[in-house]
């Protein structure tokens, strides 16, 4: 049986079918894990995407009808 350290509290864990959790020991650990992502306290390094991603996003928001037009066209 495969046991692995839960990430966020390190309790071993057993790597079996029944644990909905793993490799969290609970879902409060799972949770933690979540938020921690979210708030960006845990993060892969690399570089940053944000300004291609920025580019991206302004240029399709270029072709997106004004705010007073109407988003479908018949």
């Amino acid at each position: 049986m495969v046991k692995v350290n839960c990430p966020t509290c390190q309790t071993q864990v057993e790597w079996i079918a029944e644990n909905k959790c793993k490799p969290f020991c609970s879902d409060r650990c799972r949770l933690i894990d979540l938020g921690e992502w979210a708030s960006e306290s845990r993060v892969i390094k690399g570089e940053s995407l944000k300004q291609e991603m920025t580019a991206q996003i302004d240029e399709f928001s270029e072709d997106l009808p004004a705010a007073d037009e109407p988003f479908f066209r018949h």
